[in-house]
């Protein structure tokens, strides 16, 4: 049972992370051109390349770990 109020409590907390963070980043609609490069992250383009960076940073850093 603990479990499951974990499992949602995380995906609450997550929802809320975030609207958070959308929240505080500038909207493409409402300032044109400029904040092309500041979308939020509702946008699946904009997280896929998150994600791609992300896994490209951890096997890097795995590389270097690994290497000693």
């Amino acid at each position: 049972m603990q479990t499951f109020v974990g499992m949602i409590l995380g995906a609450l907390l997550l929802g809320f992370g975030v609207y958070i963070y959308d929240s505080m980043q500038t909207s493409e609609v409402a300032n044109g051109q400029t904040a092309a490069s500041h979308r939020t992250i509702v946008n699946w383009d904009v997280a896929d390349t998150k994600w791609q960076l992300l896994k490209e940073r951890a096997h890097d850093d795995w590389v270097r770990i690994s290497a000693r």
